[in-house]
């Protein structure tokens, strides 16, 4: 017989066996999940997507889509439900939502989700014995149930850390009762350890996750990641200038992202109205969250100023190359609690970038030139920073965003994640 024939056949007897492999079993226990498709909820969502793709068997079980506007999005109702997406299997619980979700009721919201699945969590874990347990931050307090269950039947168990919840909700005010606060790091000293691997997005937080009795070994960095496929530099300049109705001339100034508490938006707004004289800047301030409202009320008379919703995700690309300059304005406090989930983008669109935050912190050493940074809290920094700009100087060094961009790559992060999973 044939070489041909030989080789022809033992390809088919290892194709044979790798079907009879059974699938790794996976179950992603998540707050936020796709269809949301900025923060936490959109990186949960192609993790599932990715895991399933190698032929895992995922089953993620978490809410209805409900960020950033915390109001479930049209198409789910906040009740349980089951379906298969994309061929991941979806078990949704209720949580508690109101309007505004401010103080307090930001810890109600995770609270309820924590209790409303824990039956689901604990006997999914039970009859289907996956594998591995992947939890995400936000939120920590569904965990104990998930760590228990999978104790029991013997699965790996691994946490995401998207957002120290506990140190930024006293960082930018969402709480601010002392014994909450040492209550909470109680809790995460307790619950953290007990993971048999930690997942966080920089180095600063693996740093503070340490800090909170994780050992070393246990802790990995994955950042980030922006599928640089989908958002790049455009040759031509982007129809939304027309559109929006924008001249060439026009020098536009782009916010694009989640409108809350942590994004300190006003800072931007004060540095438009500081610049309001100025006819040619003009300032966009795209998304939705808790904050937008208030927001719109404040500065909604300053005709530099408009206000849009998330833009189509298939339109994200030439929405991004609309900008002259991006701004990433944050809160002072959370400079190094979270690495916006925004930044990648940002980079990739080949713009120049703004970033307030302090020289020391993670974020800003990470951009290094590639961004013009100004101290968080100063207005007038940030005013000039953008004139600056508006004027032709004090631009970035060019092709540092796009190379930095590379290092997010959408196909090495997903694969170094799937690695520790």
């Amino acid at each position: 017989m044939s070489l041909a024939f030989f080789d022809g056949h033992r390809k088919s007897v290892r194709r044979a066996q790798v079907a009879n492999v059974p699938a790794r079993r996976i179950l992603i226990y998540a707050m936020n999940y796709a269809p949301e498709f900025v923060g936490v909820g959109r990186y949960t969502g192609e993790i599932g997507e990715h895991l399933a793709s190698t032929g895992a068997a995922v089953t993620v079980i978490t809410t209805p889509p409900h960020y950033p506007d915390w109001a479930v999005q049209p198409g789910y109702r906040n009740r349980y439900s089951r379906t298969v997406e994309k061929g991941i299997r979806v078990l949704r619980a209720p949580l508690f939502l109101r309007r505004p979700m401010r103080g307090i009721w930001r810890l109600v919201a995770p609270l309820s989700f924590a209790m409303s699945s824990a039956p689901l969590a604990f006997w999914h874990i039970l009859r289907h014995r996956p594998q591995t347990v992947l939890c995400i931050e936000p939120t920590l307090l569904a965990a104990p149930v998930a760590q228990l269950a999978a104790w029991i039947v013997g699965a790996k168990t691994v946490l995401h850390v998207q957002d120290l919840e506990v140190d930024a909700a006293f960082a930018v005010g969402h709480l601010r009762f002392g014994w909450l606060k040492r209550l909470g790091l109680a809790f995460e000293r307790l619950a953290m350890p007990r993971f048999d691997r930690v997942v966080t997005i920089s180095q600063r937080m693996a740093e503070r996750l340490a800090g909170k009795g994780i050992p070393p070994e246990k802790l990995s960095v994955v950042r980030n990641w922006v599928d640089l496929a989908a958002i790049h530099p455009l040759q031509d300049p982007s129809p939304y200038r027309e559109e929006l109705g924008f001249s060439e001339h026009d020098f536009i100034v782009l916010y694009s992202g989640s409108i809350g508490a942590k994004q300190g938006l006003p800072l931007l707004l004060d540095a438009a109205e500081r610049l309001s004289g100025n006819p040619r800047i003009r300032f966009v301030v795209a998304g939705e969250g808790p904050a937008k409202a208030d927001l719109t009320a404040r500065y909604g008379h300053l005709s530099s100023v408009q206000f849009l919703p998330f833009q189509p995700q298939e339109r994200l690309n030439a929405f991004l190359n609309m900008a002259d300059l991006h701004v990433l304005p944050q809160e002072k406090g959370a400079a190094d609690l979270v690495l916006p989930s925004k930044l990648g983008a940002m980079l990739a669109s080949g713009k120049p970038l703004v970033v307030t935050a302090e020289p020391q912190t993670e974020l800003a050493e990470f951009l290094g030139a590639a961004a013009i940074l100004t101290p968080p809290g100063d207005v007038a920094a940030l005013a000039e920073a953008i004139s600056c700009a508006a004027g032709g100087g004090s631009a970035t060094q060019s092709g540092m965003g796009i190379d930095l961009a590379r290092q997010l790559s959408h196909s090495d992060g997903l694969a170094a994640f799937s690695r520790l999973l």
